[in-house]
């Protein structure tokens, strides 16, 4: 099993991506389905509307936000569902997290990410 790795989907698409899934709520601007050469768009991953207005991509409020974008991700079934699916592409491949933010460190694709590396390193332990 790998771990789940993030790129823009802006990024060029590279068969060494494996499974691409594009985890925004919002189809990003100025792409086409073609050029995303998407796997699965799972939108219902991503944070709420509610949640992804508040935060509006402002690093000062990110702390906040990944605490309540985990409480999410840990609560909501549809969430818990769609990651236990990709969960178990791991074990047929490379996983590659897209998203369409701006700022490669303050967005929710990260915390995402985290979350299915600490559901890897539990299933391992």
């Amino acid at each position: 099993m790998g771990d789940f790795f993030l790129k823009r989907v802006y990024e060029p698409y590279d068969e060494s991506d494996g499974f691409r899934i594009l985890v925004d709520r919002i189809w990003p601007r100025g792409i086409s389905k073609e050029a995303a050469r998407l796997t699965a768009w799972e939108k219902e991953v991503a944070p709420s509307p509610d949640l992804r207005k508040w935060f509006c991509h402002k690093p000062e409020l990110f702390e906040e936000f990944r605490a309540k974008y985990l409480e999410e991700l840990r609560t909501d079934e549809q969430k818990q569902k769609i990651i236990n699916e990709i969960y178990t592409l791991t074990s047929k491949g490379r996983v590659t997290l897209l998203y369409g933010a701006k700022d490669p460190v303050y967005n929710h694709a990260i915390v995402l990410q985290e979350e299915l590396n600490r559901i890897i390193d539990e299933v391992k332990a």
